[in-house]
């Protein structure tokens, strides 16, 4: 696969392989990690962060190796689902800092640039998860809003 908005490639490399079976060195349940994962969420962590909390505190290497299912589905099935998927609402941080960043430096040409190659990505991104029923249909990417819709 080649980079977004490069004409280099992307970067390339083997991936751990994840066991479908539960370690036999875990000593965490199932219903012990979807409780703690539902407890980190509501506390108003990301699904990536709570990986990371469970990954490093509990010991557990992997979600869906220990309950069979990926955490995302974990969260949804224990009631607690972001209003924007955590991608989305990341890129929306990166554009609000990027924007205070411009308005004290106008002639920071480099990263005018670098906000319209993220703004494209976040309006790729948000038509993707229109499609696909994450996000609202009337919902657009807009500069003011995404100030609001972090803060």
């Amino acid at each position: 696969m080649s980079r977004i908005h490069s004409g280099r490639k992307g970067r390339a490399g083997s991936h751990r392989p994840y066991p479908l079976t539960k370690p036999e060195w875990v000593t965490i349940s199932s219903e012990e990690v979807t409780e703690e994962a539902v407890k980190l969420s509501k506390a108003g962590r990301s699904a990536a962060q709570v990986g990371q909390i469970l990954r490093d505190s509990s010991g557990v290497p992997s979600v869906r190796a220990v309950t069979g299912q990926r955490l995302g589905a974990v969260l949804s099935a224990g009631g607690v689902t972001p209003e924007l998927p955590d991608d989305l609402a990341a890129l929306l941080k990166r554009v609000v800092h990027l924007q205070r960043h411009l308005a004290t430096h106008p002639n920071d040409l480099s990263n005018r640039r670098g906000l319209t190659l993220l703004e494209s990505r976040i309006r790729r991104l948000a038509r993707y998860y229109r499609q696909h029923r994450r996000i609202p249909e009337s919902w657009r990417y807009s500069a003011a809003g995404a100030a609001l819709q972090v803060e």
